[in-house]
């Protein structure tokens, strides 16, 4: 069970979640819910690419509304009178994160991005122009941060450290899973800031069964949802080599995760503090706002 996350505003926070038929949508939608209405609750509303049937998500009915009909902006201004504070979450799809952003700066909503892909500078600058408060982040799982935070300090700390060596980088997800993941691409310029010189179009993406069942183990039951990431560095002369791994099956880590972030996001909202308004998952780390499962 999850413990309170010390970084909750002060009143329990709306969160809208946004799309939350797809599984990784629906499983924020289940932690919000799980984490108890003293610290968030789940806007019955949410933006799909299209219309559906609501559906319903620990007793909370939500109507699931299309954000190419209509004017989307109209229904997120109600929603942000009828709950202030609310905090969107967005798990839809790479060619939707840049209008997605540009909706919700343009209507100054603060937001959770956890969805992959997109043009990402422009994202960036498109909320860092706008000031408002979001958090953009490809990893949302906290152990994954937290290495993903270390490989960082390392880079910054022992630049050239692996100058020379080569890197080979291999990574599983499910088959719906159509880009490189955020997280390889962070490691890699990790690594990359250490001396590598990796290109990213050379991840090997492993998105087939076989493969993932015989070389990656990935137990049968999480074929439809896990990250197996690899990444070894050799050296030169082919006699020293390092390895690093993260195997993670499921979503339970990144729906928790992205509470959190949800819930810091509210909480800087609310707060008001310093100038900094574009935040990651390592900002969210370093405030000790990770709940602990």
């Amino acid at each position: 069970m999850a413990s309170r996350v010390v970084c909750a505003a002060s009143a329990p926070v709306p969160i809208m979640v946004n799309d939350l038929t797809g599984k990784m949508g629906r499983a924020v939608a289940d932690a919000v819910v799980a984490r108890g209405a003293d610290q968030c609750f789940l806007v019955p509303v949410a933006f799909s690419g299209q219309a559906k049937d609501p559906v319903d998500v620990g007793g909370v009915r939500v109507e699931i509304k299309s954000v190419l009909d209509g004017d989307p902006g109209s229904v997120l201004e109600s929603l942000k009178q009828t709950y202030p504070g609310m905090i969107v979450v967005d798990y839809t799809l790479p060619a939707a994160v840049n209008k997605n952003a540009e909706l919700y700066v343009r209507h100054e909503t603060p937001f959770v991005m956890g969805t992959t892909g997109g043009d990402r500078e422009k994202l960036f600058a498109d909320v860092l122009k706008s000031k408002l408060p979001a958090v953009v982040a490809p990893q949302m799982g906290k152990q994954v941060v937290a290495f993903q935070a270390a490989m960082r300090l390392m880079a910054e700390n022992f630049p050239g450290a692996f100058k020379g060596y080569t890197l080979s980088v291999t990574e599983s997800h499910q088959s719906s899973k159509v880009d490189t993941s955020g997280t390889a691409k962070a490691i890699v310029q990790s690594f990359n800031d250490l001396g590598c010189g990796f290109d990213i179009e050379d991840v090997e993406l492993v998105r087939d069964v076989p493969t993932q069942l015989g070389r990656m183990n990935v137990p049968e039951e999480h074929l439809l949802g896990h990250a197996y990431h690899t990444y070894k560095l050799t050296s030169p002369d082919g006699t020293v080599g390092f390895e690093f791994q993260h195997n993670v099956c499921g979503r339970s880590i990144y729906a928790e995760g992205t509470v959190d972030a949800a819930l810091f996001l509210a909480q800087r909202v609310a707060s008001k503090s310093g100038d900094k308004t574009l935040f990651d998952m390592i900002d969210v780390l370093k405030e000790g706002g990770m709940v602990t499962n």
